[in-house]
């Protein structure tokens, strides 16, 4: 597929990179894939990346069978993307505690196909507004979807890192799945970890649509989120994706 995407992760203020991003473009689809661990949680860092690479492993077992079964084939793959992750684990018992979230995007010439758990984040914009995002998985969007709480007050509310899902191997798979039309020419895509949205405004994101934008515009909201933060960011990792 024709193309132009960039991709972040940037460890913020934490110790480590819990984060983890992955990317698959060839002439039949693309995916774009990014994960990142719950804090609290052992071995967080090994989850996001196990299931990533599980992700990975199945590509060429699963990546042209979804143009004939989109979202039943892409339940496979993420099911068996969590095998691996269960394979990889087998000799670490922190496996059994090892959380992660996940925002997917996959992309061929007939279809959008999206795979997200927790509060990782998906954006579809055009210059003139952002056409939709996923809806986290979490207590705050629970609230906005009662009219509880506006969009904005989602990023600073106290429950923010309460969700309500997550991908672990021991759980039934979580994983919500959405099938939507084809990429059109000058959209952009936005995939991104909650330490960039929760501290990047809605115009910001807008700013990231417009058609002299790109790598230089993401690093800055990067940048940006990690100030906004005041010495307390999490990890920052966002993948941007145009079609030409």
């Amino acid at each position: 597929m024709a193309l132009e995407f960039y991709q972040l992760t940037l460890t913020g203020d934490r110790e480590i990179n819990q984060d983890f991003i992955a990317h698959i473009v060839n002439d039949s689809y693309a995916l774009f894939v990014v994960a990142d661990d719950l804090g609290g949680h052992h071995a967080g860092e090994k989850a996001s990346r196990f299931f990533c690479q599980g992700l990975l492993r199945f590509a060429d077992t699963y990546g042209k069978q979804v143009q004939r079964s989109p979202v039943d084939t892409f339940l496979i793959w993420m099911a068996a993307a969590i095998n691996e992750m269960k394979r990889l684990f087998a000799f670490d018992k922190s496996g059994n505690d090892a959380h992660t979230t996940c925002a997917i995007l996959y992309m061929d010439e007939q279809r959008v196909l999206t795979a997200h758990c927790g509060d990782s984040r998906i954006y579809r914009m055009n210059p003139q507004q952002i056409l939709w995002r996923t809806r986290d998985h979490s207590i705050p969007q629970q609230l906005v979807n009662e009219g509880k709480i506006t969009e904005q007050e989602m990023a600073l509310h106290p429950e923010q890192n309460q969700l309500t899902r997550s991908i672990n191997i021991l759980k039934a798979q979580e994983v919500e799945i959405n099938l939507y039309p084809a990429m059109k020419k000058g959209e952009t895509f936005m995939l991104c970890s909650d330490g960039f949205w929760e501290y990047v405004k809605q115009p910001e994101f807008l700013q990231l649509a417009q058609s002299a934008s790109g790598k230089d515009e993401l690093g800055k909201l990067a940048q940006l989120a990690i100030f906004r933060a005041h010495g307390k960011s999490d990890n920052v990792t966002a993948q941007w994706i145009r079609r030409r």
